[in-house]
């Protein structure tokens, strides 16, 4: 067995919430001396395999719709010119509309006197950028590929993480970012409330007859949402990243169409918004499934974004979401080691807890609360969703208020 290396944090999961996480606390100490942060993942991170890279003219099927509140970070953590360098499209306007009716609504950044809503970025390209500079930080590492088979403790109260290859970690504070089927919530015991949707989500991008005039399109249809997000695509731009949201039934269906056919029953989705879908790069389906824990930490351990909640993508929040926990953990441990507390203090993670934990969870009922109401097809709640899409439209106060809470600002 190899010699086993302490850090103050260990953060195992490499994404985009692990990796803005690990960055934040790299720039804290503890009585003088810079938090030890490991960051682990279970692949190692190759920049020359991105599509952006490998591939220009494709993308990676997974964006983030980023609000502002989050490229307002990135700018801080110096992340952000990183994305500009390779690509990323900040979307101006927002449509959505019913399905079964008139109502829509229009949401534009000149309403709440912004340049815009956000950016739709590659989430391969926000890790690729946050991985920049990551090793000038000497209190900071990167360990992969790492991949977590057991965690113990030893006699000082530190977990001990084994990996496969018998490297064994030690550390007074392990962060669970390893995402939705995360290994660290399950070795460890986390309870979750969760459940099947019963939909799932098919992701592709494809290229349109007209350009999307940097606008992200909603259209809320019975068996769930059709979201086409703009792309980067250079001087054309007519590149969207699709998320359609199906009956799993009807997803069956749709993925086994050959490409032409697909695109026809798209298009008809989408009622032909941006003329004809002219080419489609391979489609991906995932399983939708809402899941939260019960509690966000315990002893000494303590989860982040999807490892700690999973929302419907309809909203495009769920990393947003997540980037909000890194920083609520990361202000709480600053304040908690200003007061010669040590990383793992219970109060900490629970001035964490009450933080995010309502705000999530109201989050996700919201998200639940618009799945059900635009699947209802009963006479009456097309008619009441079809009036009030229509009267908030009218009523620029209340929708300034809803444009300021999309994009992190309120």
């Amino acid at each position: 067995m190899s010699e086993t290396e302490t850090f103050d944090v260990v953060i195992a999961g490499g994404g985009m919430v692990g990796t803005t996480l690990a960055r934040l606390l790299s720039d804290l100490d503890s009585k003088g001396n810079p938090l030890r942060v490991a960051l682990l993942d279970r692949a190692a991170f190759d920049k020359q395999r991105l599509p952006f890279v490998s591939q220009p003219e494709s993308f990676d099927p997974r964006v983030s719709a980023l609000t502002l509140a989050s490229k307002a970070l990135f700018q801080q953590l110096g992340v952000w010119q990183h994305i500009e360098a390779m690509r990323q499209c900040p979307y101006t306007d927002m449509d959505v509309w019913d399905a079964e009716g008139t109502g829509s609504i229009h949401f534009s950044a000149a309403e709440v006197q912004q340049a815009s809503l956000g950016s739709i970025v590659e989430n391969s390209i926000v890790t690729a950028a946050l991985y920049e500079d990551l090793d000038a930080k000497a209190n900071l590492r990167a360990i992969t590929p790492f991949n977590v088979s057991a965690i113990d403790r030893n006699d000082a109260g530190e977990y001990l993480l084994h990996a496969d290859d018998d490297k064994v970690l030690a550390t007074r504070l392990l962060v669970a970012a390893d995402g939705a089927n995360s290994k660290i919530r399950e070795l460890a015991g986390f309870h979750t409330r969760e459940w099947d949707y019963g939909h799932t989500a098919i992701v592709t991008t494809v290229c349109t007859e007209h350009p999307h005039q940097h606008t992200a399109w909603q259209r809320f249809i019975d068996t769930g949402p059709l979201a086409f997000l703009p792309l980067d695509s250079g001087s054309d731009q007519n590149r969207c990243s699709i998320v359609w949201s199906v009956v799993t039934a009807r997803a069956e269906q749709l993925m086994a169409l050959p490409n032409d056919a697909f695109m026809v029953e798209l298009g008809n989705a989408f009622e032909h918004r941006l003329g004809k879908i002219e080419r489609m790069e391979k489609r991906f389906q995932v399983p939708l499934r809402q899941r939260h824990a019960t509690e966000y930490f315990q002893d000494g351990i303590v989860l982040v974004g999807d490892a700690a909640h999973t929302i419907h993508p309809l909203a495009g929040q769920g990393v947003n979401l997540g980037l909000l926990d890194a920083m609520a953990l990361s202000e709480a441990l600053q304040a908690g080691l200003k007061t010669g507390r040590k990383v793992n203090d219970k109060r900490i993670l629970e001035r964490y807890q009450r933080q995010r934990k309502p705000h999530n969870l109201r989050m996700m009922w919201v998200m639940e609360g618009f799945k059900h109401l635009f699947a209802e097809q009963a006479p009456p709640a097309v008619w009441m969703r079809n009036f009030g899409l229509s009267a908030v439209n009218d009523v620029a106060p209340a929708k300034n208020l809803i444009i300021r809470h999309a994009i992190g600002m309120a």
